[in-house]
């Protein structure tokens, strides 16, 4: 009897208080890109561009969740799945960035949150998923300190509009990852490089998380607020000093630059030297604004990653020995499947005691899925999720603290660079057709939450 069979786990043993969910994103799976008077965002242009993404895919399309947002929603429901996270398209809201506000996109994400409702499915919002609106980019986008005022403004329409029904928020999701690709690297929108890009990027975003969450709060008191971070679980290649020292710089670079400010702990300078260059870019109150006491965070984790020194690696000095180097298994991403890295991932943030609550609002795989007769096999991607379930059991079971588990994703969708090539989703989509097909890892899911 295969593993899937004899799974042992069973939902009773997370606490009945424990949050089931399944997470999206807006440029992801809406498609219409232009229609009922969206704006265009930093990722319609970047995907227009030839040679930016993988086989030339783009997200005019996606999964056309923007009209099969109901038959999506109803599968959901049929998964037992008791939450459902999605985020909002700025320019869908305000094609611009900034007022007027445009009442198609505010009636279109009422529809949602009304079905979702319906269904007894509780919406929690993400109010930025990577996609800026690109009249903001031309103006600087987020290394312009004015974004901390846009992201504010579109924060407050998100409250008014959406705040009666929704009392689930995030923020801003896996700054890190949108900061590091998009202005420091250049292989995500905008495309920008630059160590300058991006230590602004970096600070505005920060500044912009509490920003728009301290609006959430004035706004909606009763509101449950969080923001989401990625999180890699770092090691180093050897027990070298400097392979030791490599380890941590990376590890402070993707763990700790974004979530110590909001602690009000400031930026890991120390342990990070290149942070200090950030002092360019520093108000003299700025460290108070940074703080804020947020109802819980939310991680998400894939992988670990294994470091080496490197000398050739400007600033940090560092860099990852990959998954394929070292003859591992991998995902379609080239990720390394560990799944003990979500164990030390929660034990590591329990070490932060000023977070109320953590929430794994990530986690899941990319793997070829095999379509026969109508039924899509994808025991990998089982296999996957149940080994980090059996982690994150085994986290809750030593005390550590850990609220919820919201599998990425709810469908195959846009994967960003990537295109289409990586397959997350527990729902196939062929995409020709746009027909759904629950995958095996669907129905496991499905029973595990029955």
């Amino acid at each position: 009897m295969n593993k899937f069979e004899n799974s042992q786990l069973s939902k009773e043993q997370f606490g009945e208080d424990f949050l089931w969910g399944v997470s999206t994103a807006a440029f992801q799976i809406e498609g219409a890109h232009d229609v009922d008077g969206k704006g265009a965002s930093i990722w319609d242009v970047f995907t227009s561009q030839k040679g930016k993404i993988k086989n030339g895919h783009h997200a005019i399309n996606a999964c056309d969740f923007y009209n099969f947002y109901k038959n999506d929603i109803q599968l959901v429901r049929d998964l037992n799945i008791p939450n459902f996270r999605f985020s909002i398209s700025w320019s869908r809201i305000m094609p611009t960035g900034v007022a007027p506000i445009n009442q198609a996109g505010i009636d279109y994400y009422n529809n949602i949150i009304d079905f979702l409702l319906e269904c007894n499915i509780t919406p929690w919002i993400t109010i930025y998923h990577w996609d800026l609106p690109h009249a903001l980019e031309l103006k600087g986008g987020w290394t312009n300190r004015e974004c901390v005022k846009w992201f504010s403004d579109y924060t407050a329409v998100c409250a008014q509009y959406f705040g009666d029904r929704v009392t689930n928020w995030m923020v801003i999701n896996e700054p890190s990852v949108f900061t590091g690709a998009g202005y420091f690297l250049g292989i995500h929108a905008p495309g920008k490089k630059g160590i300058t890009n991006y230590l602004k990027a970096m600070h505005h975003v920060t500044l912009s998380t509490t920003a728009g969450a301290k609006i959430l709060r004035n706004t909606l008191p009763n509101a449950t607020i969080g923001t989401t971070f990625s999180c890699t679980y770092i090691e180093p290649e050897t027990e070298k000093q400097k392979d030791i020292e490599a380890a941590k710089r990376v590890d402070t670079l993707l763990n700790r630059t974004f979530i110590e400010p909001i602690l009000g702990l400031g930026y890991p300078q120390s342990d990070l030297p290149v942070l200090k260059k950030l002092k360019n870019y520093i108000l003299d109150d700025d460290l108070e604004k940074m703080a804020f006491e947020f109802d819980f965070i939310g991680l998400q984790c894939y992988t670990r990653e294994i470091v080496k020194h490197s000398l050739l690696t400007p600033y940090i000095g560092a860099e990852l020995v990959s998954a394929e180097k070292r003859n591992v298994t991998a995902t379609q991403m080239g990720w390394e499947v560990y799944p003990p890295a979500l164990y030390h991932i929660i034990k590591r943030f329990n070490d932060y005691k000023s977070i109320k609550k953590i929430i794994i609002t990530e986690n899941g795989a990319a793997f070829p899925d095999k379509v026969t007769n109508g039924k899509v096999f994808d025991i990998r991607r089982t296999h996957f999720i149940q080994d980090n379930l059996e982690q994150l059991l085994k986290a809750k079971k030593e005390g550590y603290q850990v609220d919820g588990y919201f599998v990425w994703s709810l469908t195959d969708n846009f994967e960003w660079a990537e295109g289409y090539n990586a397959r997350f989703g527990l729902v196939h989509i062929d995409f020709e057709t746009q027909q759904r097909t629950i995958k095996q890892s669907g129905l496991w899911f499905r029973d595990f939450l029955a």
